[in-house]
C-alpha cells in the first residue's frame, strides 16, 4: 500500500529540517575553528570587565536635570557622613569626659570620707581636751577658778562652766565680779533659746 501523499511531504520536510541543522552546526564548528571562538571570548571578557562599563557610562551621558540631582545627593551624603563623624567624635569624647567624671566622683568620695574621719578624730580629740581642761578648772580652788575665769572672754568661760557640774560652777561664779557673773549667766541662759520646741 502506498502512504497517502500529505504523510510523504510531511516525512520529506523533516529531512529538510535535518538538514538544515546539520549544515548549522557544521557551520558552529567551522566558526570556532577560524578564530570566531577567539572573538567571542573577548567579547564575553569585555562585557565582564569593568573597561566597557565606564566606557559606556561617558559615552552615555545622564540628563543635566538628572546630573544636579546626582550632585546634590551626592553633596548631601558627603553632609551626612560629616556629620556623623562629627557626632562620634562627639560621643568619644562625651564617653570620656563620663569616665574621667566618674574617677573624680570616686576620688572624691573617697577624700571626703577621709575628711569626715579626719574631722571626727579632731571633734574627737577637741572634745577630750576640753573634758581635761574642764577637770583641771573644777579641782582648782573656786578663788583662783574665778580670777581665770575673770580674765576669760564671757563665751569661753560660759562654755567651760556649763559643762562643769552645778556645785563647782556656782563656786566659781560666787567668785566673779558681777559684771562677769551677770554677763556669763546670760550667756548661759542664751544659748539654747533658739533651739527648735516642736
Amino acid at each position: 500500500m502506498n502512504a497517502p501523499v500529505h504523510q510523504r511531504k510531511r516525512r520529506s520536510g523533516r529531512g529538510v529540517l535535518w538538514i538544515i541543522a546539520g549544515l548549522m552546526l557544521a557551520s558552529g564548528g567551522i566558526r570556532l575553528a577560524t578564530g570566531t571562538a577567539t572573538a567571542l571570548a573577548r567579547e564575553v571578557e569585555e562585557l565582564v570587565s569593568d573597561k566597557p562599563m565606564a566606557e559606556s557610562q561617558q559615552n552615555c551621558a545622564p540628563d543635566e536635570s538628572v546630573a544636579a540631582v546626582l550632585k546634590a545627593l551626592n553633596a548631601r551624603q558627603s553632609e551626612l557622613d560629616m556629620r556623623e563623624d562629627a557626632l562620634a567624635d562627639r560621643i568619644s569624647a562625651l564617653n570620656l569626659a563620663e569616665q574621667e567624671i566618674q574617677k573624680n566622683l570616686i576620688a572624691l568620695q573617697t577624700a571626703e570620707a577621709e575628711l569626715t574621719k579626719t574631722l571626727s578624730l579632731a571633734d574627737d580629740a577637741a572634745e577630750d581636751d576640753l573634758a581635761r581642761l574642764t577637770a583641771v578648772y573644777e579641782n582648782m580652788k573656786p578663788k583662783e577658778a574665778a580670777a581665770l575665769f575673770e580674765e576669760m572672754s564671757p563665751d569661753f568661760a560660759a562654755g567651760f562652766l556649763g559643762r562643769m557640774r552645778p556645785d563647782t560652777a556656782a563656786q566659781v561664779m560666787a567668785g566673779l565680779s558681777a559684771p562677769a557673773a551677770y554677763t556669763i549667766s546670760v550667756i548661759l541662759a542664751g544659748r539654747n533659746a533658739n533651739v527648735p520646741k516642736n
